[in-house]
């Protein structure tokens, strides 16, 4: 077996066994932590195809980014396990009728799929130029896919500004401060001199107990 097969085999298997737990981790930040170690496989599978950009964006996009956030979110949300695996098993045969069917489909279009595939007799890239994929997909993108590339970051933007105008908008719950008020703040605004009468108290000493016979 060649090591490149038997890399694949490896990732392939770690892959599979973090998608299961996934899925059946107890625990939700462990489960969020096997999903995290199944995406780096997937990267690793990239990687052996020579589709050096897509595990490189897999990498940082959802490790670096979304499943970061999502493990974040995990952890300060506090998830009550309880309440979420009370109507477990009253769901579980529709979910599992639906993922059967799924996996019956996916099935079908894969196996169909390996079997239109015709036998390679030779290396077809021998004597093949060499070429970067990801020079190939930049020129692709921002040549033929110019124009759907900046609307989908037109959009992008629009849903940054709509978080952030969601974020930042003003509530009557919220206790916040407005730093143009602070900057134009004056002594006066803070001090405020108060004249009072002077006030004398007159201590009383403690009369001392007389001796007892």
């Amino acid at each position: 077996m060649e090591v490149k097969s038997a890399l694949f085999y490896l990732f392939s298997a770690v892959m599979l066994f973090a998608a299961l737990r996934v899925i059946t981790a107890r625990n939700p930040v462990h489960a969020a932590l096997y999903l995290v170690l199944a995406f780096f496989q997937a990267s690793g599978i990239w990687m052996l195809l020579k589709a050096e950009f897509l595990s490189i964006t897999l990498v940082l996009v959802y490790v670096g980014a979304v499943m970061v956030l999502f493990l974040f979110v995990v952890m300060m949300i506090d998830i009550n396990m309880d309440e979420l695996k009370r109507g477990f098993w009253n769901h579980f045969p529709l979910a599992a009728s639906i993922g059967t069917v799924l996996a019956l489909e996916l099935a079908s279009v894969l196996l169909g799929g390996f079997r239109s595939v015709p036998a390679v007799t030779e290396n077809p890239l021998a004597g093949a130029t060499p070429f970067s994929n990801t020079k190939e997909l930049g020129q692709v993108l921002y040549t033929h896919f110019l124009y759907p590339l900046e609307i989908a970051a037109v959009i992008l933007l629009v849903a940054i500004v709509a978080a952030i105008a969601l974020t930042m908008r003003e509530r009557k719950d919220s206790k916040a401060q407005n730093p143009g008020d602070q900057v134009r703040v004056k002594a006066s605004d803070r001090l405020r001199m108060v004249k009072m009468d002077p006030v004398h108290q007159t201590l009383v000493a403690p009369q001392a107990e007389e001796p007892k016979p």
